[in-house]
């Protein structure tokens, strides 16, 4: 079975994700474990992580299925001391909500370096914070998120990932995500199988797959190399349905959560059901 769904919304407590996921056919999905735009939210009761936890399996979905997504404002690469620590409690904050709820991990972006370090010293930093957060928690797996390559941000290029993925000393506890419209924007060329092949191929020899925890599926509003993050349903961007038909046939994916974070809620239904209807 591949995995494939949407982020969806947890708008009133984490369980209404689980519904909303069902209602579009998918089988995975995303969240937010709490407002991605807030340092800390209220704290999780424990009535609504026990009803999730319930509910996940009442729907026959596993942790394998779901892939949280951290809040945006998160940046361990920081090197503001107060601004840093901000984002270390948010970021721990979070695994802890995970934990309640079961998840076994939580995407995040790299974060920038602000123009104040050089990427290498900002690459250090986000690894020496993974190290710290992980030591304070239990099961939960941080899988870093590649980006468009737009500002200072981290991560568009696969050895910014191996360096950060490479100093973190708990091995078992890291992993990376790779975002279709991420890689398109910043200049890897997915619609031919040769660039196709040529990426996952680079990633496999710097990081290794078996490190890869999930992927977003998006299509690109923007062309090639054009370093903006910009989300399109999939089939109407530059990429096409080729890219993300190669992607569930693809035996090295099979058992990696796929998730949709395009725009428009109301194709999901039907992006999902084709992606399914590939590989049946």
């Amino acid at each position: 079975m591949r995995l494939i769904g949407p982020h969806v919304s947890a708008s009133g407590s984490p369980a209404a994700a689980i519904a909303n996921a069902q209602a579009v056919g998918a089988t995975a999905f995303a969240l937010f474990v709490k407002n991605q735009r807030q340092w800390i939210g209220k704290p999780l009761a424990a009535a609504d992580a026990q009803r999730f936890v319930a509910d996940l399996q009442k729907a026959a979905y596993t942790a394998a299925q779901v892939l949280p997504h951290a809040g945006y404002l998160i940046n361990l690469a920081n090197p503001d001391p107060e601004m840093h620590q901000k984002s270390m409690g948010s970021f721990l904050d979070e695994l802890h909500r995970c934990e309640a709820l079961g998840l076994d991990r939580l995407n995040l972006h790299p974060g920038s370096h602000l123009n104040k370090l050089s990427v290498e010293a900002a690459c250090d930093r986000v690894a020496e914070s993974i190290n710290h957060a992980l030591s304070e928690t239990q099961g939960v797996t941080v899988v870093i998120e590649n980006t468009a390559g737009q500002g200072a941000y981290l991560g568009s290029k696969p050895e910014e990932l191996q360096r950060i993925i490479s100093g973190v000393a708990d091995q078992s506890r890291i992993g990376f995500c790779i975002d279709t419209a991420h890689t398109f924007a910043a200049g890897y060329d997915l619609r031919e199988e040769k660039g196709f092949e040529r990426f996952f191929d680079e990633l496999e020899s710097r990081i290794g797959l078996r490190f890869l925890r999930g992927m977003h599926l998006n299509d690109s509003k923007t062309d090639l190399a054009s370093h903006h993050d910009r989300h399109e349903s999939l089939g109407k961007g530059y990429l096409g349905w080729g890219v993300f038909e190669r992607i569930v046939t693809d035996a090295r994916f099979e058992n990696v959560p796929l998730i949709l974070e395009t725009p428009d809620d109301t194709l999901w239904a039907d992006e999902i059901a084709h992606l399914l209807n590939v590989v049946r």
